[in-house]
């Protein structure tokens, strides 16, 4: 690390600003982050609040700071309800089979795993136990159907998180039917059994919790009344979010200190989503292009901007994540680094500190890798201890930490014996003169998809497409 490190500033969706980032507790910060529903796989929505919480969380840490991940899953809710029913299996085989996908998805994203995956559904006493709170402060109701209802307008800040007023919200609310409102603005915490659904007991009757409740009583449990940063996907922040902030500071909480959320993944200028049914998910995408590049995709967007999906943009980061390794090819694998990497340090900390650039980070990655290409033949001694850095600083982000070979080379290992015998055949043939038989083996590999290099230091090779 260099002697000094910039402070670091995050947008505050609350405060719409960015502003310095100041634990409650000094050298820990705690997050909390809205994870999946799981009633289908993760698309690249979910995959870029994977990658970018991931990815603040890595780098936080990289700064010395202790942090406590917090990632929720959300396993009973309307929508799985309606999915276990449609295919005639269990919420609990439902649940668990897609908790499993994620956890795939996320693997091949390469990204940690969070230190703490509460789970709705083991949480409902808490939930109960707010909803209490609630209602003896006046901000909460039970209705005569037995559902339980937050009164928005007990709460006058509601609104502060996504800029709405009660006046513009209420000129659009309406009474469902079967609800027991007092007001249409109001939202349920708890909703009384119906056919087919799962239920607890509670003093309001037999039921289950409402969607937003679950967020507030497991952060809550997890870390706390208060917490540092609360962050989701730009989706979240209305409703969602805003009934948090009301239900926590109505039940006591001061809740959450910061406000992050990454923007949407956008396909044909329309919002990637599930409702619209035009999105990909990432087990689609992983067949095309490894779970790093793209992680390296999404990284390529400051994670508040839009993310626009494209296959063109996904070969750029292949390319771009090629040209990283390209960098790393060949050198050893650890080397101190001299003084000499201080420049490339405090530009990538000042990229990271600003609200978490990667772009400006990815940036300096390919300055550095492009000053290694630039030293490795007449100053390997130099060229080899940037490497290290290079690797060093890529490890913040996630990305760059496998071996070079066996990334150029995939993960097939029944082909690359027959590729090596190939390349010893035209190795062979060469020494004879066969240079005809040579172009012939070096076609071959082409045709199977395969490109030769060669070098002074011998023929090395990847896969196309790398």
């Amino acid at each position: 690390m260099p002697p000094f490190l910039p402070s670091i500033t995050l947008y505050d969706t609350l405060q719409r600003d960015k502003t310095p980032l100041e634990p409650a507790t000094p050298g820990q910060v705690g997050i909390y982050v809205c994870g999946m529903t799981v009633y289908d796989y993760c698309h690249l929505g979910h995959a870029r609040v994977m990658v970018t919480f991931d990815t603040v969380v890595r780098y936080l840490r990289a700064r010395g700071m202790k942090v406590t991940y917090v990632r929720n899953i959300t396993d009973i809710d309307d929508k799985i309800i309606r999915r276990a029913l449609e295919q005639g299996e269990s919420i609990q085989a439902l649940t668990a089979r897609f908790i499993e996908a994620m956890h795939a998805d996320e693997a091949a994203l390469l990204c940690q795993k969070p230190d703490l995956e509460p789970r709705a559904t083991e949480h409902v006493g808490a939930m109960q136990n707010m909803i209490a709170e609630l209602i003896k402060r006046g901000h909460a109701y039970a209705a005569a159907n037995g559902d339980v209802y937050y009164a928005v307008r007990s709460f006058p800040e509601y609104g502060k998180l996504s800029g709405k007023s009660i006046d513009e919200l209420n000129s659009g609310a309406r009474v469902e039917l079967g609800e027991d409102k007092h007001d249409p603005l109001d939202f349920a915490l708890w909703k009384a059994v119906k056919p087919d659904e799962p239920s607890w007991s509670s003093p309001w009757g037999e039921g289950r919790p409402g969607w937003h409740i679950e967020c507030s009583a497991m952060s809550a449990d997890a870390l706390g009344c208060t917490f540092d940063i609360h962050g989701g996907g730009a989706d979240l922040q209305f409703p969602h979010h805003e009934n948090e902030i009301a239900q926590s500071q109505g039940a006591g909480c001061a809740f959450a200190h910061y406000w992050m959320h990454n923007g949407f993944v956008r396909i044909n200028d329309e919002k990637m989503s599930k409702s619209l049914n035009n999105f990909l998910t990432v087990r689609e995408l992983l067949p095309l292009f490894s779970g790093e590049v793209l992680r390296f995709f999404i990284l390529s967007s400051q994670y508040r901007s839009p993310l626009h999906y494209s296959e063109e943009g996904l070969e750029q980061a292949r390319a771009g994540l090629t040209r990283l390794y390209t960098a790393l090819r060949g050198m050893p694998a650890r080397q101190i680094v001299p003084e000499l990497g201080s420049e490339w340090r405090e530009r990538f900390h000042n990229a990271m500190s600003d609200d978490f650039h990667t772009p400006a980070a990815l940036a300096t990655l390919f300055d550095l890798a492009r000053e290694i290409n630039r030293l490795r033949d007449e100053q390997s001694e130099v060229a080899a201890p940037l490497a290290t850095l290079l690797r060093e600083l890529a490890a913040m982000l996630g990305i760059l930490q496998e071996d070079p070979e066996s990334y150029f080379r995939g993960s097939h290992e029944s082909d690359n014996a027959w590729i090596e015998e190939r390349i010893a055949a035209r190795l062979a043939a060469r020494q004879q003169k066969d240079f005809t038989g040579a172009d012939a083996i070096r076609a071959e590999l082409a045709a199977a998809g395969i490109i030769l290099e060669d070098g002074p230091a011998g023929t090395s090779w990847r896969r196309q497409g790398v």
